[in-house]
């Protein structure tokens, strides 16, 4: 079942993606036929997300003097919209800790967001005790790519990625507790799995770490478009999608 809305971004303008480039930035006409630049959070391939002619949602910036106006928020492919702004994971999931309806993780309490940790200068995403009193480290992945009915990650290889798993890893061994939440900001998978081919480094130590005690919590997000005056998003949680890992 759907939870209530946790979390609500408002004040944003419909546009059909004209083309990427350079990793950041984006070329968008909007429904007045004008053309802008828009910034991009996420510094992946974004494979399955976009194809040009694709309607998205883009975010005015409050401050007058951003060379930048807009920040790409989502885009709409296959009948779904897709959340492509890597920042709002974090967000979505610190709230959904401090309501204690984060699922896989009940009873969490005293929620801190980037916290330093670990011996490789990482900060964690979102810090929280659970009932028994023991740290939590939850780090927090946005999973878009789409191959067959599962949610992948990542959609490149990430050696990022593959700091913030030896970094769980360690904190299990010192006594704490490790998650690691794939946001899947998109609703047309029905499992999850790390993307073996893409970066079969990662997904082997992603293994490892399931196997040495961090929990894995793929997250089955409903991002919701509205439309009004003005667009709007609104981010639920349904529960856990299923990881399936390939052979």
């Amino acid at each position: 079942m759907i939870q209530t809305p946790i979390y609500r971004r408002s004040g944003l303008v419909l546009g059909r993606i004209l083309k990427r480039y350079k990793r950041f930035l984006v070329d968008v006409e909007l429904e007045d036929g004008s053309l802008v630049t828009a910034h991009s959070t996420n510094t992946g391939t974004m494979a399955t997300c976009w194809e040009p002619g694709d309607p998205v949602l883009l975010e005015p910036s409050p401050n007058p003097k951003r060379k930048l106006p807009f920040t790409w928020l989502a885009c709409r492919r296959g009948g779904v919209w897709i959340g492509v702004e890597t920042g709002i994971p974090n967000k979505v999931v610190a709230e959904a800790a401090r309501r204690d309806c984060l699922p896989g993780l009940p009873g969490l309490r005293e929620v801190r967001t980037e916290v330093p940790y670990g011996s490789e200068r990482s900060r964690i995403d979102v810090w929280a005790r659970d009932p028994e009193g023991r740290g939590v480290y939850i780090e927090v992945k946005n999973a878009t790519l789409r191959l067959g009915d599962q949610i992948c990650f990542p959609d490149a290889v990430t050696e990022r990625g593959l700091k913030h798993l030896r970094e769980l890893q360690a904190m299990v061994r010192e006594g704490h507790r490790a998650a690691l939440v794939f946001f899947i900001h998109r609703g047309d998978g029905l499992s999850f799995d790390a993307a073996r081919r893409i970066d079969p480094a990662y997904a082997a130590e992603l293994d490892r770490a399931a196997g040495a005690g961090v929990e894995i919590l793929p997250l089955r997000v409903c991002m919701e478009a509205l439309e009004g005056e003005g667009w709007g998003l609104e981010w639920s949680l349904e529960g856990l999608l299923p990881w399936v890992r390939a052979r």
